[in-house]
């Protein structure tokens, strides 16, 4: 399944912020690069925001099977539950962070009226020329050892 068709926490206030469109047509801007930059971000963003609800949804089902009150106390073990813990520490961090870098997005954005062109500097473009070599891996330089 696309991120596209997740559903995520803050989808209703993206949609708002940027004039009520729905976030199908948001992201069907973005795809014929009529997007503005803070769209780009914004949907970027509620991707990742997407996936880390998903994953912070799947740990706490699985601890919620695990802890069944009808289960098998044999099935029990403390171990998954600690690598359950770990990971849905970690599955909320993520979400957390998404979730507050978007609503900054949200806030500093320009109102939808005030909003300027697309950007088309957005798009990657190759360098005709490659960037200069770090100075370690010039000629005559001497390598340096890595632990």
């Amino acid at each position: 399944m696309s991120v596209i068709d997740k559903v995520s926490s803050r989808d209703a206030a993206l949609e708002e912020a940027f004039g009520d469109v729905e976030l199908a047509e948001l992201y069907a801007q973005a795809a014929r690069g009529e997007a503005s930059a803070a769209l780009y971000r914004a949907l970027e963003l509620r991707s990742f925001l997407a996936v880390a609800e998903e994953q912070v949804a799947r740990v706490r089902d699985r601890v919620h099977a695990a802890t069944d009150p009808d289960g098998d106390m044999g099935d029990l073990s403390a171990e998954d539950l600690r690598w359950d813990a770990q990971w849905l520490d970690a599955a909320l961090a993520g979400r957390d962070g998404c979730t507050a870098a978007l609503d900054e997005v949200l806030r500093t954005m320009p109102p939808p009226s005030q909003a300027g062109p697309a950007r088309a500097a957005l798009n990657p473009k190759i360098a005709a020329t490659p960037p200069p070599a770090p100075a370690a891996h010039r000629a005559g330089a001497a390598p340096t050892r890595r632990p």
